[in-house]
């Protein structure tokens, strides 16, 4: 089974049509990968399916990294 990390990864490249090589967990999902605020909105409809749990707007404050997604979504699985 992919990790946590590969599943966002592969979320984040397929949603973006992104190089997956671009996607590493220091990427600043505005910054770096120009996520915005229409494509959050789908990015996080795509991990609510992926993994099946509601993501709140207070549990996107401070994410900024596909790191902090990954923490993110852990915490939510309670991984």
């Amino acid at each position: 089974m992919a990790s946590t990390l590969e599943r966002v990864q592969r979320i984040i490249v397929d949603r973006m049509a992104l190089d997956a090589a671009t996607v590493v967990p220091e990427a600043k999902l505005r910054e770096d990968l120009k996520v915005d605020s229409l494509y959050l909105v789908e990015l996080l409809n795509d991990l609510e399916d992926e993994f099946g749990f509601t993501i709140a707007d207070e549990d996107t404050k401070g994410v900024e990294t596909v790191a902090d997604v990954v923490a993110m979504v852990e915490s939510k699985l309670g991984a």
